[in-house]
């Protein structure tokens, strides 16, 4: 449910963007979502088209999704891997002692106006 709120800010955030550029309207926005957020894109876009609705920029603007892969770096020995499933054992050196350096992200990367 917290993707309302979310989606509440994304539109607030690229209105006032779109404003300060004197933007007819905005045409795409663009998210960067890590595959360890607990956004769920068809929840944000189901938010998006009915709260944008009577706004009159951000009205039909389209929302354009890139999802990051979860990336690891093994304290131990300092590789860099992505987990396939939920052994995040360092496939280098077989250590458990994995840090999280990518997967997290979610942030609005730009947004496109007219």
């Amino acid at each position: 449910m917290h993707e309302l709120s979310v989606t509440e800010n994304i539109i607030e955030i690229a209105t006032r963007h779109a404003r300060q550029a004197n933007a007819r309207r905005i045409v795409r926005i663009h998210l960067v979502i890590g595959e360890l957020s607990s956004v769920v894109d068809d929840s944000v876009q189901f938010y998006f088209d009915f709260l944008s609705r009577d706004n009159p920029l951000a009205a039909g603007a389209e929302l354009v999704f890139r999802r990051l892969p979860v990336t690891l770096r093994c304290a131990a020995c300092g590789h860099r891997w992505e987990p396939e499933g939920a052994d995040w054992t360092c496939p280098a050196c077989g250590q458990a002692q994995a840090q999280v350096v990518a997967g997290r992200e979610f942030y609005m990367d730009s947004i496109e106006v007219e």
